[in-house]
């Protein structure tokens, strides 16, 4: 059995895991719920434009990275990470039931500062997140370790955002989503009470709580390492990247596949599945390394499928006066078939590009920073993801399609691919080195 399973039976990384696993859940579920809400139903929240506040109450969850992720990564380097975990999990119970008495007053107020509070949350565990996990597991562990914690993000992202999709619909929303949030966030601080102890690695470190002036400290110390700085900017371009073609799936299924909320689901489904097969593979395929060389095929592999999905959709797209249709009508079509292929191919090679990235930042970060290098990293991909929503309605604006975004998306990763090989060479050795037999 692989290392990365037998990990699930060992008290350093199970407990850490199921927590982890917990709060996505809980995240996501809860932002669906909302902003499902708010789409759908905006007149039950007030007097409110849903198309706006939809749009804008995901952007209300990423402004905390920018304002705390510097003092969340001084807290994680400065005190012992199980204490802060457990901590976190408190502050989550009493945010949702903050989010329950929004649900139930039906006000949208109450509903937004949870929403900003959750973001909170989740700055405040990301840096402590990736910096536990070199203290627990030793470097033959590092990549699988990894694997196993980007495997379960995004299945519990996809868990979360069916059920909480499924549960805005419910007539009874309110109770039932309340009672939801509030038990998974009870079983998370359970859950954390298990998490051993992870001792600080700067105890000395006097806080520094502007965050400008910490953030731009960070910069400079992984601006004085590139090979960190680089691998920092490569897990923000997956981010992007990401984040521009997430965001066309539920405007893709309608618009361009002709199909109603089903199909939206399923191709959030393969993706989520691609990315956790490909996160688990990378232990096996990297032969127990943080290879740069995964990096890249697994760049290439971005490119190749999103420019299929281009060609495809772009095929489809010609085909007018089509009635909605859901999940099972789709999948009759051989052409749905290979476009749901490519989701599933572009979901299994994001986790051979990113997998490998985290481990490098790990053991790349001295163990004293290692956190604060972390939220410089959240920092930056919080940056990325919000230049992507520009990006795309940038070139909406100039009246490009969903598929040529995806195209336009797939072009500038080759660039960015090139860009990496060209800054650090070691990326370009290592891809070829991947495919030398072990004895040569």
């Amino acid at each position: 059995m692989s290392n990365q399973f037998q990990l699930l039976k060992q008290k350093r990384f199970l407990p850490f895991f199921l927590t982890q696993f917990l709060g996505a859940f809980n995240d996501n579920l809860f932002k669906t719920v909302l902003i499902t809400l708010v789409a759908f139903h905006a007149s039950t929240l007030g007097n409110l434009d849903g198309a706006t506040m939809a749009t804008l109450l995901p952007g209300l969850f990423i402004l905390p990275f920018f304002l705390f992720s510097a003092t969340a990564g001084q807290i994680a380097d400065k005190y012992e990470k199980s204490r802060i975990i457990r901590l976190v999990k408190v502050l989550e119970i009493w945010i949702m039931v903050f989010a329950a008495a929004g649900f139930y007053l039906h006000q949208l107020w109450l509903l937004a500062t949870a929403l900003f509070l959750m973001g909170v949350h989740s700055t405040l565990f990301g840096p402590v997140k990736y910096a536990y996990l070199p203290q627990q597991l030793n470097a033959q562990e590092l990549v699988g370790g990894n694997g196993m914690v980007e495997m379960g993000s995004f299945v519990a992202i996809l868990l979360g955002q069916v059920l909480g999709a499924w549960l805005a619909i419910q007539p009874d929303y309110a109770l039932l989503t309340s009672v939801a949030v509030i038990g998974i966030a009870m079983i998370g601080y359970v859950s954390s009470r298990q998490i051993p102890v992870t001792p600080a690695l700067s105890a000395a470190l006097r806080i520094q709580w502007n965050p400008i002036i910490e953030t731009c400290r960070n910069v400079k110390l992984i601006w004085a390492q590139q090979p960190l700085w680089l691998a920092i900017v490569a897990i923000s371009w997956f981010w992007f990247f990401g984040a521009t073609l997430l965001a066309q799936f539920p405007n893709m299924a309608k618009l361009v596949l002709h199909g109603d909320e089903s199909v939206f689901i399923l191709m959030l489904t393969v993706f989520s599945v691609g990315v956790g097969i490909g996160s688990l593979l990378c232990e096996k395929l990297s032969r127990n390394k943080a290879m740069l060389g995964l990096v890249m095929i697994g760049g290439i592999g971005l490119s190749c499928f999103t420019l299929d999905i281009y060609w495809v959709a772009t095929h489809l797209a010609t085909v007018s006066g089509m009635q909605p249709y859901d999940y099972h009508q789709f999948l009759s079509h051989a052409n749905h078939w290979r476009l749901l292929i490519d989701i599933a191919l572009i979901g299994v090679f994001g986790g051979f590009y990113i997998v490998p990235l985290y481990v490098l930042i790990q053991t790349l970060s001295e163990p004293a920073y290692r956190s604060r290098v972390i939220a410089a990293n959240n920092i930056m991909n919080a940056l990325f993801m919000v230049v992507s929503a520009l990006f795309s309605i940038a070139l909406f604006k100039l009246g490009y399609s969903i598929p040529q975004l995806f195209l336009i998306t797939a072009l500038v990763n080759v660039l960015v691919m090139g860009y990496l090989c060209m800054r650090q060479p070691n990326y370009y050795t290592t891809f070829k080195a991947w495919f030398r037999p072990k004895d040569a």
